[in-house]
């Protein structure tokens, strides 16, 4: 598996439009009135990989098994959502179930869609979902205080320790500190993580622009590209006008066809995919044979066993090493047995840290 995105953001900013050229598919109704997503729609994608192919072809693979991520598009919160309003909490349950946040503001003018506030300011869309998403966090938190201060009672140390975490983060939050997790002790991150707040989530803005500002955005994404650089998220330009007049081609020829007339060299999926492995620190590795050639996903700076434990626990518990190759060199040596005679593929151990593009065959003994 990838990972799982949530796409959020105000009613009528694009977001069931984006779904459906992530997902190819029209699983989400794309119309001019609020919360036509009644259910959060999920749609699994295969993440794009060039290399699966090149591998398979030298592999003599009878399949190809890409990495694949889940995008979840969730109705459109409104103010007043951690207080029930719109369709209130029972969506911020579906935000804190994601590992990234894809948060998609209307950066265009248009006067046939309306806006929920009717006046089109970016910072203002991104304030209100963020202080939204903050409500809930604050509401999540203080009910953990509550529960936590019965056994504070009984001297219990573990409660003691984090409740004052708690307070730590409420006062975070107090102040619009924006919360990363690198600024907790490495004591007290296992908790932070426990307690799955939305605050915490890796967050991208997908600027949707006209069709005219594809390329260089307008003076509403330099809005929201400036304030993305002082809080460190990542922004994506999109066109949902475009998207949805790709939706609209036959073929994947076609619609590769129809980017290039506009000179775009990537699709949406593409640039978002990127995004998202780049905001969450993930990395490909690969394993190549006769059955299958498969791609797996994991976080940069993982050990070799705990990449191996991707595929099977066994191989983690039983790990003795790996043989592993760098992508270039497989493809350059044409498969294992060039490479092996070249010196290029290499026996690591528990300490090696898997790279991108790593072809591996592990060893292990249960």
């Amino acid at each position: 598996m990838g990972f799982k995105c949530g796409i959020v953001g105000l009613p009528n900013v694009g977001k069931s439009t984006l779904f459906n050229a992530l997902t190819q598919s029209n699983k989400a109704e794309a119309a001019n009135y609020p919360f036509a997503t009644i259910e959060p729609n999920i749609g699994r994608v295969a993440v794009p990989d060039d290399r699966l192919d090149k591998l398979a072809v030298i592999g003599k693979s009878e399949k190809i098994i890409p990495s694949f991520m889940d995008f979840v598009d969730i109705a459109g919160l409104v103010k007043g959502a951690s207080q029930g309003e719109g369709l209130g909490n029972k969506f911020l349950g579906h935000v804190r179930e994601v590992d990234a946040i894809a948060h998609v503001v209307r950066c265009f003018e248009d006067t046939n869609i309306t806006h929920v506030s009717s006046k089109i300011d970016p910072l203002d869309d991104i304030e209100t979902i963020n202080l939204e998403l903050q409500l809930a966090d604050l509401e999540s938190l203080n009910n953990k205080k509550t529960s936590l201060e019965k056994k504070l009672k009984a001297n219990d140390k573990d409660a003691k320790h984090q409740f004052e975490i708690i307070n730590k983060i409420l006062q975070m939050l107090d102040t619009n500190s924006i919360l990363k997790i690198d600024e907790f002790a490495s004591n007290e991150i296992d908790f932070v993580n426990s307690l799955n707040l939305i605050s915490l989530k890796p967050t991208m803005y997908i600027c949707n622009v006209d069709e005219e500002s594809i390329h260089t955005g307008n003076e509403l994404s330099k809005k929201v590209i400036e304030l993305a650089k002082k809080i460190n998220h990542s922004v994506v330009l999109i066109s949902a006008s475009i998207e949805a007049q790709i939706a609209e081609l036959d073929n994947e020829e076609e619609k590769l066809e129809f980017l290039k007339e506009l000179n775009l060299d990537q699709t949406t999926l593409n640039k978002v995919i990127k995004s998202g492995y780049e905001l969450l620190g993930l990395i490909n590795y690969f394993t190549c044979g006769p059955k299958e050639t498969r791609s797996w996903t994991i976080k940069k700076e993982t050990l070799a066993p705990q990449a191996a434990g991707k595929i099977h626990t066994d191989f983690e518990k039983g790990f003795i090493r790996a043989e592993t190759v760098s992508y270039d060199d497989y493809i350059e040596n044409n498969g294992d047995a060039g490479s092996r005679d070249s010196g290029k593929l290499r026996q690591e151990g528990k300490d090696y840290i898997v790279k991108d593009g790593d072809v591996m065959n592990f060893l292990f003994n249960v």
